[in-house]
């Protein structure tokens, strides 16, 4: 049984293209990979997450973006370009290119995890972010319960990882100088007794 060879872009044909296309890719290996659209919960939690930073960050050299500010990821081996849902940078944000929609130097990267791209941000693209050196926290946020983790770079190297999984519970971003309290995060989101069963997210 044949199968259609697969089309692998430079990153320069992948930016041409991205730059042109109405919907957004990533880029990871090569390959472009169309992204699906977000959850009700998913958007609550990302503009939760926003106008809790928001505020600290205003008056301060740093700024925060959200969805649509493209990440490049240069290591020895592979590109990649991604689409964090959350992406704080503190000092000086330096871009690729003249465009200034694609960030080389993030401090601080979200994602809100989703049934359908929850293996890909736990392992394949955090092991991308980590090869980023600006990098200081990697943060994510599960929306079918009250649970977020915070990996903290250390000075040797190693990822920290702290687990929070209360409502009370405040996780302490230091490297941007910012907190993010679980309750506000997940304001305006109802967990019901259980949990979510499968298909139920909305």
């Amino acid at each position: 049984m044949s199968t259609q060879p697969k089309t692998y872009l430079t990153p320069e044909e992948y930016l041409a293209v991205e730059r042109q296309n109405e919907y957004k890719s990533e880029y990871i290996d090569g390959e472009m990979v169309a992204m699906v659209g977000a959850s009700r919960r998913h958007n609550i939690i990302t503009f939760n997450v926003v106008k809790v930073l928001g505020p600290q960050l205003d008056g301060r050299q740093c700024e925060g973006y959200a969805n649509d500010m493209r990440v490049r990821i240069k290591s020895r081996r592979e590109y990649a370009y991604t689409y964090p849902d959350v992406a704080v940078v503190c000092g000086e944000p330096q871009f690729e290119d003249g465009h200034l929609d694609t960030l080389l130097n993030p401090t601080v990267l979200v994602e809100v995890l989703s049934e359908s791209t929850e293996r890909y941000d736990r392992g394949k693209k955090f092991g991308l972010y980590r090869t980023i050196e600006s990098l200081a926290e990697y943060v994510l946020v599960t929306q079918d319960e009250c649970k977020v983790e915070q990996y903290v770079k250390q000075a040797d190297g190693r990822w920290l990882l702290s687990d929070h999984r209360s409502l009370d519970d405040v996780v302490e971003l230091a490297s941007v100088q910012c907190s993010l309290a679980l309750r506000e995060v997940y304001a305006k989101i109802v967990f019901p007794p259980g949990g979510w069963k499968e298909g139920e997210l909305l």
